[in-house]
């Protein structure tokens, strides 16, 4: 597997795909927490269970430049 960071990809479209991932992601996250609602994730290998109010903690914990995407 490569670990390399995808970001420094000399293909443009390949380096843009981890900021689209990161889009994806928080949208992703936008439901449950405008629905309260749960949603689950698998995190290194073990299924996980992300509350609505755990969403909103981690967005609260975000650098200004990861809320900006």
């Amino acid at each position: 597997m490569n670990t390399e960071d995808i970001r420094k990809s000399s293909d443009p479209d390949l380096a843009g795909s981890f900021a689209a991932i990161q889009r994806a992601t928080r949208s992703a996250q936008d439901l449950p927490i405008k629905t309260k609602t749960s949603i689950f994730v698998m995190l290194d290998g073990k299924d996980g269970e992300l509350t609505a109010t755990g969403l909103i903690k981690m967005r609260e914990k975000e650098t200004p430049q990861a809320q900006e995407l």
